[in-house]
C-alpha cells in the first residue's frame, strides 16, 4: 500500500470530515427535470445523478434517490423534458431543490416560465438555453452486488426533441462554453462553470 494513496471500502465508512464520492466523480451535468403528475400538477427538479447515455437513439438518464415527485410523474405520464442550468439560472435551479408539497408547483415557486413543448405534453423551462423533450425507454430499481435493493430508480429516457438557443450554434456547432452550463461538484453547496480557456483538441489515435 502506497502511503501517498488513501483508501477505503465504502461499505465501512470513509472515515473522512465529508464522504467524497460525489466529489469524485464531478464536475457532474445537473438533471433539470420538468415533468407533470397524472393530475396536471407542474414539477421541476434538479438532479445530481444524470447523464447521456447514447447517440442513437439519443438516451439520457436521472437516478431518483427516494421515489419522489419527478421519479412518479415521469413514470405515470412516460414523460419529461430536460432542460439545461446555465448560470443566469443557477439560483432559479437551485430554489427548485427545495423540499414542497407534491401540489406547489416549482416552476412559480422559483420565478420561471413554463414553455410548452413540441412533442411531449411536458412543458420546459423558458430561457434555459437547451432543452431535451423526452419519452421514457426504461426504469429499474438499483440494487447492489449483492442482489440488496436499493432506494434509487435510475429513469432513462430517448430524447425525440432538442430545443438549441440559435445563437449557440456558431457555423452550425454548438458553443458549450457561451451557454454558461453549471455543473454539480462536491459538498452541500459546490457547483462548477466552464470556461472557453480551458478548452483544448485532442484526437483518438487511430
Amino acid at each position: 500500500m502506497h502511503d501517498n494513496i488513501y483508501f477505503y471500502e465504502p461499505c465501512n465508512g470513509h472515515g473522512l470530515p465529508h464522504d467524497p464520492l460525489n466529489a469524485l466523480v464531478a464536475p457532474r451535468p445537473i438533471g433539470w427535470i420538468s415533468s407533470r403528475s397524472g393530475a396536471g400538477d407542474l414539477n421541476l427538479a434538479p438532479y445530481s445523478f444524470f447523464n447521456l447515455f447514447n447517440y442513437r437513439p439519443p438516451i439520457v438518464g436521472f437516478a431518483s434517490v427516494g421515489y419522489k415527485d419527478t421519479a412518479r410523474n415521469v413514470l405515470e405520464n412516460g414523460e419529461f423534458c430536460w432542460n439545461l442550468v446555465s448560470r443566469p439560472l443557477a439560483e432559479a435551479m437551485n430554489a427548485t431543490s427545495a423540499m414542497v408539497p407534491t401540489e406547489v408547483d416549482e416552476f412559480g415557486l422559483a420565478g420561471l416560465n413554463p414553455e410548452p413543448s413540441r412533442l411531449v405534453g411536458v412543458p420546459r423551462v423558458a430561457g434555459s438555453p437547451v432543452t431535451f423533450e423526452c419519452r421514457v425507454s426504461q426504469h429499474l430499481r438499483l440494487q447492489g452486488a449483492d442482489g440488496g435493493v436499493v432506494d434509487t430508480w435510475l429513469i432513462l429516457g430517448e430524447v425525440v426533441g432538442v430545443h438549441i438557443r440559435r445563437d449557440l450554434l456558431r457555423d452550425g456547432v454548438y458553443d458549450t462554453a457561451a451557454a454558461q452550463p453549471v455543473m454539480r461538484g462536491g459538498g452541500a453547496a459546490t457547483y462548477f462553470g466552464i470556461d472557453a480557456d480551458q478548452r483544448f483538441e485532442m484526437h483518438r489515435p487511430r
